[in-house]
């Protein structure tokens, strides 16, 4: 049987939140440290204590949807049925999705410059953090507004998130008219579809551009990400700061041989990467680059992932 509901004061317990809630299940200390552990080491994500209400809704859900009575039933079969899908329904309850169309748009300027200075030269680029496929996107627009009908030929993105529902969103490549509305006219005519009918209030990314992203999952606290390229920019912006500094640093590391001598690296705006590896060296606002010696000593990989040449 579920639970009673019960009304009480989170002040007293740790992350709390000060005021009377009610709640359909009991909720402890030990409970929320657990999910901590849990989500650490499966995702390298450090919850703080004011995420405390965060988890407790997000995975509420996971106990009425299985029809359990409290949290410790719940992370007691998590741990012990190691059930895939349920680990990922668990990791994706926890990961926090904000994004939008040229979100930091500062970088893309940026970018821009960068790839026309390439030449001929065939233009890879990670997103590290694709969430619903709105980084990735304007990723690729920028790509195709700098080097023109050449960038969907040839340039390629590779767009990873760990949350798999995110992934599906940004797979299919439809949006509300309200998450576009900062777009231009000129951009919403290029590159979408407007929506008609049943689909009306809707806008579809154009094939061409979607044809110029490739969306996988990948977890940035793997050991080895299985890629098999080099890339001339990677963007992670807005993820590290949901990892504590051993976390970044490893990730930091393992970005290192993937990236072109000449790469850029691109931040969110409350990052700071120098204080956490030497590697990479601050070129301009939250735009980072590879130090020589860091340059020199990334190994080469082979570049066959995305199909261009390193």
């Amino acid at each position: 049987m579920r639970a009673l509901r019960s009304t009480r004061q989170d002040a007293g317990e740790p992350g709390g939140s000060g005021v009377e809630s009610n709640r359909d299940f009991d909720f402890t200390s030990a409970d929320f440290e657990r999910i901590r552990a849990l989500i650490h080491r499966r995702a390298g994500i450090s919850l703080s204590d004011h995420k405390r209400d965060m988890a407790y809704s997000r995975l509420a859900r996971r106990l009425r949807t299985l029809g359990l009575d409290s949290f410790r039933e719940y992370l007691d079969q998590l741990e012990a049925r190691n059930d895939a899908a349920e680990w990922e329904a668990f990791t994706n309850a926890l990961t926090t999705n904000l994004t939008a169309f040229f979100r930091e748009a500062h970088h893309f300027p940026i970018l821009a410059d960068f790839v026309k200075r390439r030449g001929s030269q065939p233009v890879s680029v990670w997103c590290s953090a694709a969430s619903t496929g709105e980084e990735p996107y304007s990723i690729a627009m920028t790509l195709v507004e700098a080097l023109g009908d050449r960038a969907a030929r040839e340039a390629r993105v590779l767009a990873t998130d760990l949350d798999t529902q995110v992934l599906a969103k940004a797979d299919a490549g439809v949006y509300s008219f309200d998450q576009v509305k900062h777009l231009s006219p000129e951009r919403l005519k290029r590159f979408f579809f407007k929506g008609t009918g049943s689909h009306s209030g809707l806008v579809k990314v154009r094939p061409e551009l979607r044809a110029m992203i490739k969306f996988e999952q990948l977890n940035l606290t793997d050991a080895d990400y299985g890629l098999r390229t080099t890339f001339d920019a990677i963007f992670c912006r807005n993820v590290m700061i949901y990892f504590d500094k051993p976390t970044q640093a490893q990730v930091l590391t393992r970005f290192e041989p993937l990236m072109k001598p000449d790469g850029l690296l691109f931040a969110g705006h409350s990052e700071n990467f120098t204080y956490v590896t030497q590697a990479f060296r601050l070129r301009g606002q939250t735009v980072y680059e590879l130090t020589r010696g860091a340059a020199s000593a990334a190994p080469r990989r082979a570049n066959d992932a995305l199909g261009v040449p390193a």
